[in-house]
């Protein structure tokens, strides 16, 4: 089995952000920060951040948005769901992949959007 880990991440989280496993990659949740991690505002901006933090995990274990088969988002307001319905028929292709949609009291560093994923490359 071959196990790869992205071992970027920096001492204040002992986790891997991306680890794969026997074809599988498995991505700690993604949040809705910018480049610096400081938190996005706005329903769609946030979307995106979350997704291009997400991207970024991916590729550091040679994965992609096409290799997600199942994600959990973590939000602070369920009222999001409706546009994170409409962002994810935009980035992912039918028949998208499994998903769960979870309310939270808080996220880290102010965001409003978490992204976990699992990936599976064939």
């Amino acid at each position: 089995m071959t196990i790869t880990a992205d071992t970027t991440a920096p001492a204040a989280h002992p986790y891997s952000p991306a680890y794969e496993a026997a074809g599988f990659g498995f991505v700690s949740g993604a949040l809705s920060v910018d480049e610096n991690g400081k938190a996005v505002a706005g329903v769609e901006p946030a979307l995106d951040a979350a997704v291009a933090r997400l991207t970024e995990r991916l590729a550091t274990i040679d994965m992609a948005l096409t290799d997600v088969v199942k994600t959990t988002y973590f939000v602070t307001d369920v009222s999001l769901r409706d546009a994170a319905n409409r962002h994810y028929e935009k980035i992912f292709d039918a028949p998208r992949p499994a998903h769960s949609f979870v309310e939270v009291a808080a996220l880290p560093y102010g965001a409003s959007v978490e992204i976990e994923a699992i990936a599976h490359r064939a």
